[in-house]
């Protein structure tokens, strides 16, 4: 008998989840054909647990129980299993029941539910994700409250409840505990829900770059190759595990290579394998993947090539390994990666194909591309930075930068977070842990193929629609500094990690150039810092002259940042000191040491050893990874941490021009190292320095979140608009999405506090002065025709028309010029008080979420691209910035003499449109054009809504990593 469609297999429940050790598991419905399991299952749980489940000695189950747990129509009985290996570790089930608590169909809207974990599981999580999972597909059954009968001796299931963040209830009956728990998710549950996907995914990664032990499987048997190198690097970095070398062509009797043990499989390996390295042909990676998941590994890093980049078949093999590894708990890295490194002194884990590995550092570094990585591994080395940790995730298609950026949230060891990225497959949740940790450390982020308008081959994920610049907007509102080169990354990141940040954007220039300091000052003026006057020390200046020159800059209350420049010192023969840049090096070295908490970056032009004495650093020595450490009788000081942002002042002043930041006097944190970063160039250094005065601004401002302000609720009504828009949809809604008409338009936005202006049809003469009766002169006489709307310069816009003889005049013209009634459409509506034309879009990125953009209307937004963007729900400080962060907003702040217009009723409006499209998701785009932003209030003379089925949102659904 076939199975009703409404019944059938909910194939979209079934999610991989990430557990609180780091382990990875596969949530799906239980069906028929799990009978087998369900008893193997049962048969490895403790009399305990089965107590605590059936309140009652329940040593197994019977066929009767087997089949009712086994069978389900997915609506009113549900179940859900955890699966690792194939095999079953927990169950949940709910039954829908009413009111009396018996058996019960919709529109009841309870359930009864129950879990089992198997002990041995029992601390990993496992019924948390199960909670969320199960509450998430009762919603969308209908459901909307739990009920479950607890033993009192059964605390961790009470816990998982209590923990849950829902709204409960507590009651205790017949020698039991009963728990209700309303589903609707709440702040608190969808805080609790983040932070165990923050803590579970950090932990899958620490469990990567922390292994105690490695094997390398596919070792070669002679020295050269993939996997052969990779065990000479983990050698040589000293890794302080056990390393295993591991190839099924190994002759039985040997025994070592390379001083390590050697074996034909991972099996084969007596003690547990944290980590495997799989550097074996895609054809072979399933035979491995399955013999480390049968060992236990507990993470791959796939070097393997062949897979999505390779084409459609590549891509399929990609999506059989990912769903192999993940059926074993286990996380990869890769496929076709280059590595990844740990310089921690604790473990010293190269497994990459890092040809120079770092030193020991405080910088995070990920990359999408070996190439990249391997391009910044050379250069940061060769600039005397180290790093914490480094992960080259190829193709990505496990472990991603947001994986990364949780770890690094919580890492002690990384205090800058750099990032290469080719693709983003969650921009929501990227953008959400990005904000995160910009407020604790700098992320500072590169995009590669940000105008090809899709992913690069091997990224199997979704492509957002929104142009570059959007994407650019959104990562500096969530802190991120967003870079466009490599090597704009490599100089932002030196001098994040070596400097602290500076309380304001007033630099001191000095050295021994006036050439040198005049680029430096002009570079300045460029990336909206504010200079003083270069302080020329002359050519025939020493390293003393510097330090009698820098050290009244550090101390000097109106300098935040000094840029030092200089050149070769020449002497009177015409030749230059090569000792001289180590003595400048040293010399500056000391003078910041001695009066810390301002940023000091230096230009140099061919300086011989001046770059290596501003990296040097007391007591330590340069070398790579996992070289023998100087002895000490005392253990190696933790990699310094930048300082952090200096704290708002109470009032923040107004900034004197839109987008320009303004100075503060806060007293500033010491310095991080005794290292200075050097730049060949005045305007790279000056570009990582300005990138380093806006995050520390954002910084401050996010310290003091905005909020969306009270007054709204007041205008608002939201249930109505639901309504409204519930009926605009219908039954059956187009998946393509529906335009508004004028007057459904008008209704729905009024009810969200923005009335739009009325327009009257026109058709012929006599209706235009039919209607500008009843608007009022003046009147103004537009087309509404798609290809001449808002285009007032071909005429299709007549302003200002005081009475009927000009109305009609203006209506033969227009018809005569530009085409007849039917073709233009025009129509009539009462003139607005003068003022800036401004244009208020909302738009839906299946990706992004809601994105809120503001610009002027017309050439400036239409012409320039002149937009400023914010995510989704905006706050009032969001809007505020938005304004003012265009290149013509001077002209709503008095440009020229000029009246400056109310921006704060256009603050009011952007924030209720941004609450509009927040409470209904349904709205997938708005646009409001023009609105004319007058001295008091604002006029909305153009508006446009479309309305389509409401998105899925898969950042407030229950965790599950993607599956692409």
């Amino acid at each position: 008998m076939e199975t009703p469609p409404d019944h059938a297999y909910p194939d979209h429940w079934e999610a991989d989840v990430v557990l609180r050790d780091g382990g990875t598991a596969r949530i799906r419905p239980i069906t028929t054909a799990d009978a087998e399991r369900l008893v193997s299952f049962y048969e490895q749980v403790s009399d305990e647990s089965k107590y605590y489940r059936f309140f009652a000695p329940y040593p197994r189950l019977s066929d009767r129980d087997v089949h009712r747990f086994t069978h389900h129509d997915y609506v009113d009985r549900v179940g859900l299993a955890v699966t690792v290996g194939g095999e079953f570790i927990a169950t949940v089930r709910y039954d829908r029941i009413d009111e009396r608590g018996l058996p019960a169909a919709a529109p009841a809207d309870e359930a009864e539910v129950a879990f089992l974990v198997q002990d041995a599981h029992q601390g990993r999580g496992v019924a948390s994700a199960l909670l969320e999972h199960i509450a998430a597909v009762a919603r969308e059954r209908g459901i909307r409250r739990f009920a479950a009968e607890v033993l009192p001796a059964n605390n961790k299931m009470i816990k998982v409840f209590r923990d849950a963040g829902y709204t409960q209830k507590r009651s205790f009956e017949d020698g039991s505990v009963r728990l209700t728990l309303d589903l609707e998710p709440t702040a608190e549950s969808l805080a609790v829900q983040r932070g165990r996907e923050q803590r579970a995914e950090a932990r899958s990664v620490q469990r990567l770059l922390t292994p105690g032990s490695v094997a390398v499987v596919g070792t070669g048997r002679a020295p050269g190759g993939v996997g052969r190198t990779v065990l000479r690097n983990l050698l040589e970095a000293g890794f302080t595990g056990r390393v295993y070398a591991v190839n099924h062509a190994f002759a039985e009797d040997l025994a070592e290579l390379d001083g390590v043990p050697a074996f034909r499989s991972v099996a084969a390996i007596a003690d547990p394998v944290d980590l495997a390295v799989l550097a074996v042909p895609a054809e072979r990676v399933p035979e491995a993947v399955a013999d480390c998941g049968r060992h236990g590994v507990r993470g791959l890093v796939v070097l393997s090539a062949g897979y999505a980049e390779s084409g459609a078949e590549g891509r399929e093999r990609q999506r059989e390994l990912v769903r192999q590894a993940r059926s074993y708990g286990m996380r990869i890295i890769g496929p076709n990666a280059f590595g990844i490194i740990n310089t921690a002194e604790a473990v010293r884990l190269n497994a990459s194909l890092a040809p120079e590995p770092p030193d020991r550092g405080c910088i995070g570094l990920f990359t999408q591309s070996g190439a990249i990585g391997i391009a910044l591994l050379s250069g940061l080395y060769r600039r005397g930075t180290g790093l914490s940790s480094f992960i080259s995730a190829g193709n990505r298609a496990d472990v991603s930068g947001n994986d990364i950026l949780q770890y690094w949230y919580e890492d002690p060891a990384t205090d800058v977070a750099l990032l290469y990225l080719e693709s983003i497959g969650n921009p929501r949740k990227f953008t959400r842990l990005a904000r995160r940790t910009a407020a604790l450390k700098p992320v500072v982020v590169v995009k590669g193929a940000r105008h090809s308008g899709s992913a690069p081959p091997g990224h199997a994920v979704p492509v957002t629609r929104i142009p570059d610049a959007t994407v650019s907007a959104l990562l500096r509102q969530a802190g991120v500094i967003r870079v466009d080169t490599v090597t704009e990354l490599v100089d932002a990141g030196l001098l994040l990690a070596s400097q602290p940040l500076p309380a304001g954007p007033r630099v001191a220039i000095l050295g021994n150039s006036e050439s040198l300091g005049l680029l430096t000052y002009d570079a300045c003026l460029t990336e909206g810092l504010r200079p003083l006057p270069p302080r020329d020390l002359t050519t025939a200046a020493t390293p003393e002259d510097f330090r009698a020159a820098l050290a009244p800059a550090l101390s000097d209350p109106a300098v935040d940042a000094v840029v030092v420049t200089a050149i070769p010192h020449v002497g009177e023969t015409g030749t230059t000191d090569p000792a001289n840049g180590g003595a400048l090096g040293t010399v500056l070295r000391e003078t910041v040491t001695s009066a810390p908490g301002k940023p000091v970056a230096v230009v140099h032009v061919e300086i011989e050893g001046l770059a290596e004495a501003l990296a040097a650093v007391e007591g330590s020595a340069r070398g790579p990874a996992g070289s023998a450490p100087v002895p000490t009788d005392a253990p190696p000081p933790a990699p310094a941490r930048p300082a952090a942002a200096p704290p708002a002042p109470a009032s923040p002043p107004t900034p004197s021009a839109p987008g320009v930041p303004p100075a503060s006097a806060v007293p500033p944190a010491p310095a991080a190292s005794g290292r200075i970063p050097a730049y060949p160039a005045a305007e790279r250094a000056v570009r990582a320095l300005a990138e380093a005065v806006r995050y520390a601004q954002w910084r401050r401002q996010s310290a003091e979140p905005g909020k969306v302000p009270e007054y709204l609720d007041d205008a608002i009504d939201e249930s109505a608009a639901a309504a409204l828009i519930a009926r605009l949809l219908g039954d059956a809604p187009d998946p393509h999405g529906v335009p508004l008409g004028g007057a459904d338009t008008r209704e729905l936005l009024g009810l969200y506090g923005i009335p739009v202006r009325p327009t009257l049809p026109a058709p012929g003469p006599d209706d235009a002065v039919a209607a500008a009766h009843r608007l009022g002169y003046p009147v103004a006489l537009k087309t509404t025709a798609p290809h001449l709307r808002h285009r007032s310069d071909l005429g299709g816009v007549r302003l200002d028309l005081a009475d009927e003889a000009q109305l009609r005049l203006a209506h033969r013209e227009l018809t005569e010029s530009l085409g007849g009634p039917a073709e233009l459409r025009p129509v009539v509506q009462a003139m607005a008080p003068r003022g800036v034309d401004t244009v208020v879009r909302a738009a839906i990125d299946a990706a992004a979420g809601a994105v809120l953009s503001f610009g002027l209307a017309g050439a400036p937004s239409e012409l320039l691209g002149d937009l400023a963007h914010r995510l989704v729900p905006a706050t009032d400080r969001d809007v505020a910035e938005q304004i003012r962060s265009i290149r013509s907003a001077p002209l709503l702040f008095g440009w020229r003499g000029s009246t400056p217009v109310d921006t704060l009723a256009l603050e009011e409006l952007l924030l209720r449109v941004s609450r509009l499209v927040d409470d209904h998701p349904e709205i997938v785009s708005v646009t409001l054009e023009p609105v004319v932003v007058a001295t008091r209030g604002l006029t909305v003379l153009g508006a446009n809504v479309r309305l389509a089925p409401a998105p899925a949102r898969d950042d407030l659904g229950p965790r599950s990593l993607p599956s692409y």
